[in-house]
């Protein structure tokens, strides 16, 4: 085993280059942020930021979502050497591939090399951000009931060269321009990403001509073994053993998922080595519809939930990964995929599942450790839109608006947040109501939580969130892709599982009928969409949640007072007291029945 120190040999100069090098990634989701023309983009920041070695480990990262962030880019760097043996200054490289790397075809990445003046390659700069429109065969980047990556229909990019010599190729761009629903969206994004990479490549030539290349490298060697060193401490601390836990994927109407999947994870803590290994071998294969990950997006999801059972202030980079073994099948609906299966939703459903079987077998290895497991990540609220907005002469329109999905899960010290989840861990912003309806020929009429929906515990779950919206002066259509309306996200350690999501379309005359999903639904004008978003599951028995905590979920409307006694074991008056000696009785009879349950 290598010895690795946790202290560096210049703990300042570490200090002031790894600020420097997360200054560059910043400035690189600054420039998309400000420059690309999709919500998708630019109001929700659905994109990610980092600088690879050119041995293939991720050396820095912004602050984004870790389903796109925490594995992909140091996957496709071996591919891009691969194909392209003579990278040069001046190269820039469009990426999609779900076979080679990338998180699914939905999400565009760019790549540039960062070359000294001698020729030699220094490092990565990657972009990748998710795009309105990928040329599928529906308007949406997340088709679940594709059977295979034809039928999912997706424009696909293995490490396509798009600039030679800082000079635009205009074959893919002429390309996309037929293939996409919005091309000139794509295309502001796609310049934005380039945009992006081209100013961290400068501003990395330019640190590399003021402290010499040599010193960088040698500073990139140091700061992975620290990172490796921190996180092999942090392991340590951590109680030895072995876990599995499972949680389950909603069923589809499509063969070999009509009863949906059971997702499973086994967790060893090797407390003495420093070392976690997380088998995610034991599960379904492949399934001939789009739901499959990928090899990024199970290796994230599983970095994800280690994580989360670690302490906050470990570097997110290669060095630490190196203490976390991964273990894949090929062929897997958690594993890595074989062409042509179609991992169109492989950041989201399976992916969050994994997550939060991975989470839960850490909590069941001790307390304090692990979280629960969080609700779907999408809910009908954040459909894919498209059609015509009549306000601007028909012209077409697709977007994939953040309304209204919460789901948080309840972790050892915190409530789950009230904010979209799953592998966007709340970096995914919710969009704006009036920039939406000023985009978009829609209304949102609401917007708001919904009271016991939460997942109890000690700790509880976010609650659900209910949002109507409908088109204006047009009609529209939604590509529905809600998860967790079957299966709830399951509580840890005595926690219990949330409300599941369900959806609605209103008719004109006021009446309600249920949607399916995954579905296309078309809303005419007077229509609506009704949209109940999933809860998280709770952390530890509800009967322990501190009393003042129930108190205040009651006075703000979260948890009725009925449930606060049922399930909380909290007798609240008519004035919005607590009832000590009625409190303590229900919660012995609750905790006993805990114990004989």
């Amino acid at each position: 085993m290598k010895t690795v120190t946790p202290t560096p040999s210049d703990p300042v100069r570490l200090a002031v280059l790894t600020n420097r090098m997360e200054g560059i990634v910043r400035g690189m989701l600054n420039t998309m942020y400000r420059t690309g023309r999709s919500g998708i983009l630019n109001t929700a920041r659905d994109v990610i930021a980092c600088i690879v070695t050119p041995e293939d480990e991720m050396l820095a990262c912004a602050e984004s979502l870790p389903i796109m962030t925490l594995s992909g880019p140091e996957l496709v760097t071996p591919w891009l050497r691969e194909w392209h043996p003579v990278i040069k200054a001046g190269d820039a490289f469009l990426h999609n591939s779900p076979y080679h790397g990338n998180s699914h075809s939905g999400d565009h990445s760019v790549f540039a090399p960062v070359v000294d003046d001698a020729g030699e390659l220094r490092f990565w700069v990657c972009v990748k951000a998710h795009v309105a429109d990928s040329g599928n065969s529906l308007p949406t980047t997340c088709q679940p009931l594709a059977r295979d990556v034809y039928e999912e229909g997706s424009l696909l990019f293995a490490g396509v060269k798009v600039q030679s010599d800082y000079q635009h190729l205009e074959d893919v761009q002429r390309m996309c321009r037929l293939r996409l629903r919005v091309p000139e969206l794509w295309h502001g994004d796609f310049l934005a990403m380039l945009g992006a990479v081209r100013t961290a490549e400068r501003e990395l030539l330019g640190l590399g001509r003021e402290l010499g290349w040599d010193a960088l490298q040698t500073y990139a060697s140091e700061w992975l073994d620290y990172s490796e060193g921190r996180m092999a401490t942090a392991i340590r601390q951590l109680p030895a053993g072995t876990a599995t836990a499972s949680t389950r994927y909603d069923a589809l109407a499509l063969t070999g998922v009509e009863q949906g999947l059971t997702i499973s994870a086994t967790v060893a803590i090797d407390a003495d080595d420093g070392r976690i290994e997380v088998d995610c071998r034991d599960n379904p294969d492949c399934v001939p519809c789009g739901i499959n990950l990928t090899e990024a997006t199970a290796t994230a999801a599983v970095r994800f939930a280690a994580l989360n059972s670690l302490p906050g202030d470990i570097p997110i980079n290669g060095g630490s990964f190196r203490r976390l073994q991964i273990l894949l099948r090929e062929n897997c609906v958690a594993g890595i995929p074989r062409h042509p299966a179609s991992c169109s939703m492989a950041t989201t459903g399976i992916a969050t599942r994994l997550t939060g079987a991975v989470q839960i077998a850490f909590a069941e290895l001790g307390e304090g450790l692990g979280m629960a497991e969080a609700g779907g990540m999408f809910a009908a609220s954040d459909s894919i839109i498209s059609g015509r907005d009549p306000r601007r002469g028909g012209e077409p329109f697709v977007n994939l608006p953040v309304i209204g999905a919460t789901g948080g899960a309840a972790g050892p010290y915190a409530d789950g947040w009230l904010l979209q989840v799953g592998g966007a861990a709340g970096m995914m912003m919710r969009d704006s109501a009036e920039m939406d309806e000023l985009l978009h020929p829609i209304r949102i009429d609401q917007d708001r939580l919904v009271p016991d929906t939460e997942g109890p515990g000690r700790l509880r779950g976010a609650l659900s969130n209910y949002v109507e919206y409908g088109p204006v002066g047009t009609s529209i259509e939604l590509v529905c892709t809600a998860e967790s309306t079957e299966s709830p996200a399951l509580g840890a350690r005595g926690g219990l599982g949330a409300q599941v999501s369900h959806q609605y379309k209103r008719l004109r005359d006021g009446s309600t009928e249920p949607v399916i999903s995954p579905s296309v639904v078309v809303l005419a004008p007077g229509e609506s969409i009704v949209s109940y978003s999933s809860g998280g599951g709770g952390y530890g028995p509800p009967h322990e949640r501190d009393v003042t905590l129930v108190l205040r979920d009651v006075r703000e409307g979260y948890v009725s007072r009925e449930r606060a006694e049922t399930v909380y074991g909290v007798v609240i008056d008519d004035d919005h007291e607590v009832d000590e000696a009625a409190t303590a009785q229900s919660r012995r009879l609750l905790a006993a029945a805990g114990r004989t349950a």
